[in-house]
């Protein structure tokens, strides 16, 4: 009996899950570590930011950051389960009452922080 196609492609997507994924939400505060490749050397470089989003679809989970740079939004979003992604860290808890804070594009300064939860 032959398997089919979505059975063959769930089992190619398992093979490429990370066994530990850090716990995060939107609102908190992560510094993503990603490798970076500079023609022949690879370096790790710290993207530190507020999570905007997260899409979940097993090995194609994704989550975007925010931040501000020299008062610029700059907004990355980094696939979950990629080896491009060497860690993520958690830095702090923010408490939101939504899934995706778009909203926070339009702001600025202390109007775009979100809140932090008291541990």
């Amino acid at each position: 009996m032959e398997k089919t196609n979505k059975a063959i492609i769930a089992e190619i997507e398992q093979e490429q899950l990370k066994s530990e994924v850090p716990s995060f939400n939107v609102g908190d505060t992560v510094k993503v570590y990603g490798k970076i490749k500079e023609g022949e050397k690879t370096r790790i470089q710290v993207f530190e930011g507020t999570v905007v989003k997260i899409q979940n679809g097993s090995n194609r989970t994704t989550f975007t950051v925010r931040k501000t740079s020299n008062g610029v939004g700059v907004e990355k979003t980094w696939p979950l389960h990629s080896p491009n992604v060497e860690k993520v860290e958690v830095v702090r808890l923010g408490k939101v009452r939504r899934a995706k804070l778009n909203y926070l594009k339009g702001r600025v300064g202390k109007n775009a922080k979100v809140k932090e939860v008291i541990r």
